[in-house]
């Protein structure tokens, strides 16, 4: 009996799923059988309400699911005396609803049944006013004659009364995640009413240990889908909703994540579904899950296996074809091949496999380049399944789930490439794939005329058609057809934005198209505040702007969003704090714009406090952890903010400044290694920044690298045309090189002698092709020759310098580079070159500078006598003698200085080597 009660149960599951699949055939209902009379007493009440509920969410009538006698259920003990519009009544009420929750669920059931029962009788009242938010705010119709501010449950004593504090009150309970809302939404506390109702049974069920009640699994995918639609109407990420998200979505690919996951857990119910579109729907939803709060990585990785469960496999290539209208000759054409499997293009499944050609997307003859390409033909079809998908021949048909997994791929592209118009052209196959199918869901040809009328607005020749378009889009969302039934199915799987999100971006292409008229009216319809100011700035009218937002603060004095718009154009902290006061110090927005205020003040302490309160609420806010950094830096708190910058760069990569910073810091903590790694990722920002490869310079130098350490000295030179030199760095490569190769000489020198006693040995005991000896050699000969490139390299730099800067150090560098390559006759001129750089009349008064002179004319006369000894010339002994006398002659007042007794020994060894005998010249 357990495994048939299980079975109904899931049954129950499998058609609210099946509600955001496809739209639900009318003679496919899944009814449960009882086996006795024992099982039929105790599930008949309830099942009933079950059936009720469910059959009226297929439908789309949520209301009358909200409005049945299954709802009157969980009311029929609720205190609903003395009930006003105001905020303390809409707490009490909802507070009193979750006791009731629990009451229903743990201590009203007769036995585990009625218990599981009762846990899938919420998760349908919990979606159905889901579903009735997402029609609402998402999908559309537009729905009218209904109070916009109402309890989502039927109250005798609340029907037809506008709740507006209880509306507020809604709002503020989504706001409290840390995040303004997006805009002006309706039937908030629907919303809320879905949340606590799930999350509460979800709380409830986890210390369950019945089987029948553990066994409901999918109420984590709901949770997920409802957190995921909370995070959408919100202005920006929440940290709080992410850390709920993971662990549910968590769960729900543990559960449903593989082919055998789903064909277990529903069995033999399956019959109408196709097992591996679930999957793919739960992988394309964790994508998106990934999407949102920019984890590119996870995103790819999920998007990749929701394409292989769909049977996919996608590439683009390139096919002739024509543009535009005008276009004479066919130029090639990027079009999207989708490769798929015999088990996935099959009708096994219509009910699933099915498209609704529901979505008017025909536009006008606004531009000359066409909508699609039309091709010359379609040279990629084969009887493999290869199919290239495009409009100018037969396309190739792919179920919504296909075209589905193909609009993600949008989304990758949008996150995973440069902000620019390439990417946009990245993504044209994927769109024009989708516009090319004979039909598709309403959801998914509305998110692809939006992918459309986004890169369409980025040319000036298609930017008209993409005003029609939008103007279209916007309209079709509130139009009475289609259904709602056929509008919900895949709208948690696609990014399609909420209505106002639609609005708000249909604004902001007129306002690029210069209709600031229009666009002002619905910005202030959203109630997007910033927005207004924006707009009557660009039109010289700031003052009504203020003048507007004043009268609203009449009309909603507790509205912190107003407070903190007024206090952005008015530059007012008085704003912000009353912007905090009203939100029971809990808006974020507020808090960041004092701490903005207390740094321009120039109150960096205050700053850093004000922003970590202001993170503490909303964590994934990137430009805040940069300016937490900024103001504990400041400040002088360098933990902190190392700190700050770090988590900057966790939820921006692109960061490049933050990146910098970090690196800096590190470099202040002599932390070489980690500087280094920061400094590489800054530079992919950050090219032309020489500052910031000086630094680079200085670090690669200290971790060993001297390859990127010669890249950096080169890039600073370029950038600056050679101005900008770092001698004392130069001057510890040049030391480096040095030393190392001394080092592989001597290494050499051992090897050697080392393999000539083995070779002894061998010779004696050992067959000769016995012994290895090529390794320590191979070894040796790898890092001369990394030795030798580096030391070209630094050649090239030296020369790059010498021939626009004349400084004595830089030819005392030179010189050491030319000797090191055996070069002593350019090494000498060089010498001298360095020598002359630092005569003059301060020479004789500088005891300093004197004893590099003396250093310098040490090392030229040394090289001298080298060329004398090789050559056998006399002419290079005769200049050291003279060069050597005219400075003692004239360094008399430095007689007490070693350097001078220096010099003196060296002429007394030149004279030695002149009298020792005639030279062959």
């Amino acid at each position: 009996m357990a495994e048939k009660q299980l079975e109904i149960l899931r049954g129950y599951e499998l058609r609210l799923l099946r509600c955001t699949l496809a739209p639900p055939p009318s003679d496919l209902r899944i009814q449960s059988q009882p086996l006795n009379e024992e099982s039929q007493c105790s599930l008949l009440p309830l099942h009933e309400h079950i059936n009720s509920l469910i059959d009226s969410i297929e439908s789309g009538h949520y209301l009358q699911a909200l409005s049945s006698d299954a709802a009157k259920l969980v009311l029929h003990t609720l205190d609903f005396v003395d009930l006003n519009d105001s905020a303390e009544c809409a707490d009490r009420v909802y507070s009193a609803l979750l006791q009731r929750v629990e009451a229903f669920i743990v201590n009203d059931p007769e036995n585990d049944v009625d218990k599981a029962c009762r846990v899938i009788l919420l998760m349908c009242l919990s979606i159905a006013a889901l579903f009735w938010f997402t029609q609402c705010n998402v999908t559309g119709p537009s729905v009218h004659n209904l109070p916009k501010c109402r309890f989502p449950l039927e109250v005798s004593t609340l029907e037809g009364n506008e709740l507006i504090e209880w509306e507020n009150w809604a709002r503020y309970q989504l706001m409290s995640v840390g995040s303004d809302l997006l805009g002006k939404f309706s039937y908030l506390q629907y919303i809320v009413f879905a949340k606590m109702l799930l999350i509460k049974t979800k709380d409830l069920l986890f210390d369950a240990t019945a089987l029948p009640v553990n066994e409901i699994r999918t109420i984590s995918w709901w949770l997920t889908r409802l957190l995921l639609m909370h995070q959408r109407i919100l202005d920006e990420r929440s940290s709080s909703l992410y850390d709920l998200l993971k662990v549910f979505m968590a769960e729900t690919l543990q559960h449903f994540g593989t082919l055998e996951n789903v064909t277990t857990y529903w069995d033999n119910q399956l019959h109408d579904i196709d097992p591996s579109e679930i999957v793919s729907t739960v992988h394309l939803e964790a994508g998106l899950l990934e999407h949102i709060y920019r984890r590119v990585d996870s995103c790819r990785k999920h998007f990749e296996s929701a394409e292989v469960a769909a049977g996919l496999q996608l590439s683009v290539t390139g096919v002739l074809g024509f543009r535009t209208i005008h276009q004479v000759e066919p130029k090639a054409q990027m079009v999207l091949v989708a490769n798929t499997s015999s088990s996935n293009t099959s009708d096994a499944c219509p009910s699933i496999s099915q498209v609704i050609h529901t979505h008017d997307s025909t536009i006008g003859d606004a531009s000359d380049v066409f909508v699609t390409p039309k091709l010359l033909g379609n040279s990629h079809e084969s009887e493999t399944g290869v199919q290239c998908i495009h409009a100018g021949g037969s396309a190739a048909h792919l179920k919504a789930i296909q075209q589905a997994v193909i609009l993600s791929k949008c989304l990758l592209i949008e996150k995973s490439s440069r902000q620019d118009e390439m990417q946009r052209w990245d993504m044209a196959p994927y769109i024009e794939a989708i516009d090319s199918q004979q039909s598709s869901c309403f959801i998914l040809k509305v998110f692809c005329d939006l992918l459309r009328i986004r890169w369409e607005s980025t040319r000036s020749r298609t930017k008209g058609r993409a005003l029609e378009m939008m103007d279209k889009l916007v309209e079709g969302i509130s139009n009475s057809s289609p259904s709602v039934t056929q509008r919900i199915p895949f709208c948690y799987v696609i990014y399609v934005p909420t209505i106002p999100a639609l609005r708000k971006e249909f604004a902001e292409l007129l306002v690029s198209c210069g209709l600031i008229g229009e666009a002002i009216k619905i910005f202030e319809d959203l109630e997007l505040w910033d927005n207004l100011i924006y707009c009557n700035c660009l039109l010289g009218k700031k003052a009504a702007a203020v003048e507007l937002i004043k009268a609203r603060l009449s009309e909603k004095p507790n509205d912190p969003r107003l407070w903190c718009s007024l206090g952005d154009v008015t530059y007012n902290d008085a704003c912000y704090e009353k912007a905090l006061e009203v939100s029971n110090d809990k808006s974020a927005r507020a808090k960041r714009s004092l701490a903005r205020s207390a740094y321009n003040r120039g109150e960096y302490e205050t700053s850093k406090i004000l922003w970590e309160a202001a993170m503490a609420l909303n964590s994934l806010y990137p430009d805040g952890w940069f300016a937490l950094g900024a103001a504990a830096l400041k400040a002088r708190d360098v933990e902190k903010a190392l700190d700050g910058f770090t988590r900057a760069v966790q939820l921006d990569p692109d960061n490049g400044e933050a990146w910098n910073n970090i690196a800096c810091l590190h470099m202040i903590k002599k932390k070489s290694k980690e500087a280094f790694i920061a400094f590489k990722e800054a530079l992919k920002f950050k090219r032309n920044s020489w500052q910031l490869w000086e630094n680079y310079s200085h670090v690669a130098l200290d971790v060993g690298n001297i390859g990127q350490a010669l890249e950096a000295v080169q890039m600073v030179l370029n950038m600056t045309n050679n101005k900008r030199i770092d001698t004392e760095l130069l001057e510890r490569i040049v030391l480096d090189l040095e030393g190392r190769t001394s080092i592989i000489e001597s290494e050499s020198c051992r090897t050697t002698h080392n393999l000539n006693r083995t070779n002894n040995t061998c010779a004696k005991d050992l067959p000769v092709e016995s012994v290895n000896v090529s390794s320590p050699e191979e070894s040796i000969m790898g890092r001369s020759r990394e030795n030798e490139h580096l030391m070209e390299f630094l050649g090239k730099i030296l020369q790059q310098v010498v021939r626009s800067e004349s400084s004595a150090d830089m030819w005392g560098l030179y010189a050491r580079w030319l000797k090191s390559k055996g070069d002593l006759t350019m090494c000498s001129e060089a010498l001298l070159k360095q020598v002359r750089s630092y005569q003059g009349s301060d020479l004789w008064k500088d005891r300093d500078r004197f004893k590099r002179f003396s250093y310098a004319s040490l090392e030229l006369c040394k090289v001298y006598m080298e060329i004398s000894s090789s050559s056998g010339s006399r002419r290079e002994l005769f200049a050291a003698e003279m060069h050597l006398k005219n400075v003692l002659k004239q360094a008399e007042g430095f007689s007490d200085m070693e350097e001078f007794r220096d010099l003196q020994a060296c002429l007394d060894e030149v004279k030695t080597k002149l009298q020792s005998g005639p030279v062959a010249t």
